[in-house]
């Protein structure tokens, strides 16, 4: 002992390597899987292939260095309540000023945490927070991870409950480690086990084989996980902050998987400004959405138009038919027009019809029967039987000017849902209307049950809301032939011609086509069909 104290480092950084040496050479790992530290930033792409990549999270996939408030801000609203997010908000400062990063994290989750249901936060995991992780990703960090064989992921900042939609569904990691919180019941305690989990997670994945001895590592330099990944790791790369300045973010057309898909009411990052913002705003803009729906329930569009236009709700109408137009019916008898939409909001018909200036009927699926009640058109509601949805909108057409959505859902993002093709067997032509929105502060549509008839109201409390309205040329929808292609014949040219409007309304739009489908996106986001019980 008097040798060892005599060796004592006389700098402070190399006390650890003396402590190792002298103290806890019994515990240090076999040469073979001692990790080195190589000091690149950035490892061959031949050194990844056919290996085990582990991954620090915040390092190596996100730009910016973490500022955890607006994803934990996001869990407080979202699945609890404006409530609850304004705590957070004004605990924040407090916290900054007055507690180390660890023990800030372990607060911000039991504000955020604290008695919500397991099954909600995992619904916002996978469904809203998988879009901010997208917009925050890092191109070189995501080319890197592309060349391994297998990846896991590893976060010593957020709950794994958090970041496990992101990374399994959108970048496709095989495992992902992160902090756990204590569930009782199925609702958050909101504490964090003993260290979060994080160590445990680590040496529980490599004991169970799902790891690799000879594993890389990409953390950052000096971070708690750059020294955990040393441990088990061949070779561990470092990337420092001031590497990272030139990371460029991830293009939306170079995502791994498209965001399609996603949920929540803000449609802005929550930064502790932006919050401030949104709570001093918050009651004005619900007097706006008051204002604005009694102007469209109580009177005509050509005053409630103008009236919502001075408020700051925009409307842009192109290429509008006129009132003659619109009336002629579609088979030369009496009726009339079939007007069919993409899906934004449920406003889409009293959009349509305050561009016509007209009356008209929506057929709806599933909106609240509070949405049908204070809805100022009419609206007739389907069974889902075929030939029984047939038969009323034939008899609602015949009566009258008649919107659809076949999409059948709202799609906030760029892309164009599979039509149903009961449509095109009503009439021989239609009127396809391109419809385009753009929010600041609040998105206008979900996938919660409970929360649908609040839809419109979210949309209109917006500073400035803006519709979009292009009404295009007619589309037939009567059967091509293609000579004698049994194809074009019976049910197979009501598809076609399904396809056919699908793909106009896509070309004005600017907007890609895809084959998912409403239960498609209700499975993704809240794991049901999206029924409303009448």
């Amino acid at each position: 002992m008097a040798k060892k104290l005599r060796e004592f480092p006389k700098s402070v950084l190399s006390f650890r390597r003396f402590v190792r040496r002298n103290f806890l050479g019994s515990r240090r790992r076999p040469a073979a899987s001692t990790a080195t530290a190589t000091g690149a930033a950035m490892p061959p792409a031949d050194k990844l292939h056919d290996q085990t990549v582990m991954v620090d999270l915040e390092s190596w996939l996100l730009r910016s260095p973490m500022s955890t408030f607006p994803y934990f801000m996001i869990i407080a609203v979202e699945a609890g309540s404006f409530l609850r997010g304004l705590l957070l908000l004004l605990m924040y400062p407090l916290l900054w000023l007055l507690l180390g990063h660890d023990m800030r994290l372990k607060a911000m989750v039991m504000v955020s945490f604290f008695g919500l249901r397991e099954k909600e936060v995992v619904r916002i995991g996978k469904a809203v927070l998988p879009k901010l992780f997208l917009e925050e990703m890092a191109m070189e960090g995501l080319e890197v991870v592309r060349n391994a064989k297998k990846v896991v992921v590893v976060s010593a900042v957020f709950p794994r409950v958090m970041v496990d939609g992101f990374l399994k569904e959108y970048i496709g990691v095989n495992a992902v480690i992160g902090r756990e919180v204590k569930v009782k019941a199925g609702r958050y305690v909101g504490l964090l086990v003993k260290d979060g989990g994080l160590v445990e997670g680590v040496m529980e994945e490599m004991k169970s084989g799902k790891g690799d001895v000879g594993a890389v590592g990409l953390a950052g330099a000096g971070s708690r996980m750059h020294h955990l990944f040393s441990r088990y790791c061949k070779e561990t790369y470092a990337v420092c902050d001031a590497d990272k300045k030139e990371w460029q973010p991830v293009p939306r057309d170079k995502y791994p998987k498209p965001l399609i898909f996603h949920d929540g009411r803000l449609a802005f990052k929550l930064t502790p400004f932006a919050a401030v913002a949104m709570y001093t705003y918050l009651p004005w803009g619900i007097f706006l959405a008051v204002f604005r729906s009694l102007a469209f329930g109580l009177l005509p569009y050509r005053v409630s138009v103008p009236l919502a236009a001075f408020t700051g709700m925009r409307s842009r109408l192109i290429a509008g038919p006129s009132c003659a137009d619109g009336a002629n019916n579609n088979n030369g008898g009496g009726g009339g027009r079939l007007y069919v939409c993409n899906h934004r909001t449920l406003l889409d018909p009293i959009t349509v019809a305050a561009g016509l200036n007209k009356p008209v009927t929506a057929v709806t699926y599933s909106v609240s029967p509070v949405s049908e009640l204070i809805a100022p058109i009419r609206t007739a509601r389907l069974t889902r039987d075929r030939d029984e949805d047939r038969r009323r909108m034939e008899a609602l057409l015949a009566r009258g000017d008649l919107v659809v959505c076949p999409e059948g859902t709202t799609c906030r993002e760029p892309y164009l849902l599979r039509f149903s093709p009961l449509f095109a067997e009503l009439t021989g032509e239609v009127t396809p209307v391109a419809l385009e929105t753009r929010v600041d502060m609040f998105y206008g549509t979900s996938t919660m049950p409970a929360a649908k008839w609040l839809d419109p109201f979210y949309f209109m409390m917006n500073s400035r809301p803006e519709y979009r309205v292009e009404f295009l040329e007619r589309v037939s929808t009567a059967p091509v032939d293609h000579g004698g292609d049994v194809m074009s014949t019976g049910h197979w040219h009501s598809i076609n011609a399904a396809n056919r409007v699908q793909r106009v309304l896509g070309e004005a739009l600017a907007f890609e086509l895809t084959e998912q489908t409403r239960k498609d996106k209700y499975k993704i986001l809240a794991g049901n069909e999206g029924n409303v019980r009448t």
